[in-house]
């Protein structure tokens, strides 16, 4: 009864346990509203008791650059990622050069037969007991494919080494957008603070001229017409820049909320040209990118499938041996018991070659050749993408650095033409369309000159950043 009862309480726990598993593999029941599933809370907890960030950024310190690279390659999520793909390359290939060496184990084995043995007319019934313990040893010695594959992980672990590199070049670069955005905004909310006190300036000369007679009430609603648009203009710049400080806690491998300063673009020293040619930056290009690095061992690796392919067409020769100590015990009814033990062994060597297999080692060869010319037209384009993006940053350097000097140019002009309106407009001698009109011209111009500041540094960020040399100030190879 009790042995009954255990049997119907795993029955119906197998049958409960199974129909769970089934609704937790269920789709949707319907298309027209949103998935709701007591998992959904299991998932939600598990996604709350994940670890999160546990470095803390300091808010009184103003990080310099190189700082804030820095904390990004040791705690931005995308370099670990890297790194642990690369260990588990190398893995890989440890596993792949153990084809090298015999395959050792310990064998432990044990039986108990009993049965009836015909002797004369009776069946006399007869008990064995055979107990072994023995060493089994399992070993490749022709194998024509093994180096190959060796080869192809050694190969891939290359690609992915390049690929963790390539992973630090693109936090860097991300890290350096977002820290010359954050400038960025700061400038431009402190021109937007200039140009709301030069509006605010000429509001009130307006006023004061209406309260004199000397101006009309259109005067004075065009100045406050101008201090709400340079009111609105502020809060667009603070609200830029607190996505900007955002952006640049995200990269850092952190919280968005959390609050980062920064040191200002005055601690920078910005070149006045560069000194490389285009011809000499594609040339470094094409020898240091990591991603065409990475191509390339990854053509090592197909080149290497070729040649595991072409293996298949050879023969193999294993040899196995076991050998160990056996126990044997035996009983039957009417004679006395019997027990030995001795040294027991076998070894046998297997050749093992494939005479026909219906076309399959020809297509598998013809596929690992496709994949290898595949890999190489690759590098091709990927070589005339590099030359491209390179040709591309290059011509926006020099094109910031103009730009650069006929913004400077643009702001000096506008600054005295606005202190020119507004002190001739005092006298009477200009209307307050000249001044609010020179305003505008001086807000565009601050907003211009500060883009152009920036835009000189984010295209030679560029520029390093299309040609690799963003690597040569990295983090030390090896950890993230």
């Amino acid at each position: 009864m009790l042995l009954h009862r255990v049997a119907s309480f795993l029955a119906a726990s197998l049958v409960i346990l199974s129909c769970a598993n089934f609704a937790a593999q269920t789709a949707p029941s319907a298309p027209d509203r949103p998935w709701k599933s007591p998992y959904e809370q299991q998932i939600q907890t598990q996604n709350h008791n994940l670890p999160a960030p546990n470095f803390v950024v300091d808010p009184n310190k103003a990080y310099s650059l190189a700082e804030l690279v820095d904390l990004a390659e040791q705690h931005n999520p995308q370099t670990r990622f890297a790194w642990e793909r690369a260990k588990a390359q190398a893995a890989a290939l440890g596993i792949a050069k153990s084809e090298w060496y015999p395959v050792l184990g310990a064998l432990a084995s044990g039986e108990v037969d009993r049965n009836g043995l015909l002797f004369n007319t009776n069946y006399v019934r007869q008990t064995t007991t055979t107990s072994e313990l023995a060493l089994a040893l399992d070993y490749s010695i022709l194998d024509f494919g093994r180096s190959p594959r060796i080869q192809q992980a050694a190969a891939q672990l290359l690609g992915t080494d390049f690929g963790f590199n390539d992973t630090h070049r693109k936090i860097i670069y991300q890290i350096e957008q977002a820290y010359y955005r954050v400038l960025s905004t700061a400038a431009q909310q402190q021109a937007a603070e200039a140009n709301l006190a030069n509006a605010q300036a000429v509001q009130s000369a307006a006023e004061d001229r209406l309260t004199n007679g000397l101006a009309t009430r259109p005067d004075v609603l065009e100045a406050r017409s101008a201090t709400a648009q340079a009111q609105f203009d502020l809060q667009s710049a603070i609200g830029a820049g607190e996505i900007a400080r955002g952006d640049l806690a995200a990269a850092l491998g952190t919280s968005a909320s959390v609050q980062v300063k920064v040191e200002p673009v005055t601690s920078l020293t910005t070149p006045e040209s560069v000194d490389d040619t285009v011809e000499q930056l594609i040339d470094r290009a094409l020898q240091q990118r990591p991603d065409l690095l990475q191509q390339v061992a990854d053509l090592r690796s197909r080149e290497a499938a070729v040649k595991e392919a072409k293996s298949a067409y050879y023969p193999t020769l294993k040899l196995g041996v076991v050998a160990g100590q056996q126990y044997l015990y035996g009983f039957q009814e009417q004679f006395p018991t019997a027990q030995t033990s001795l040294f027991a062994g076998s070894a046998a060597a297997t050749l093992n070659w494939t005479i026909f297999d219906g076309g399959a080692r020809r297509s598998n060869l013809a596929l690992a050749q496709a994949n290898s010319r595949a890999t190489a037209a690759q590098i091709d384009t990927t070589r005339n993408q590099i030359s491209d993006e390179v040709w591309r940053a290059y011509s926006n350097v020099k094109t910031a650095f103009r730009q650069r000097q006929a913004a400077t140019s643009l702001l000096q002009s506008a600054e005295e033409s606005y202190s020119a309106a507004l002190e001739a407009y005092n006298y009477g001698v200009r209307n307050l369309l000249d001044v609010t009109n020179a305003q505008r011209v001086l807000a565009q111009a601050r907003s211009t000159d500060i883009t152009a500041r920036t835009q000189v540094l984010t295209t030679l960020a560029e520029l390093a950043f299309r040609t690799g040399d963003l690597l040569r100030t990295g983090a030390a190879p090896g950890k993230p």
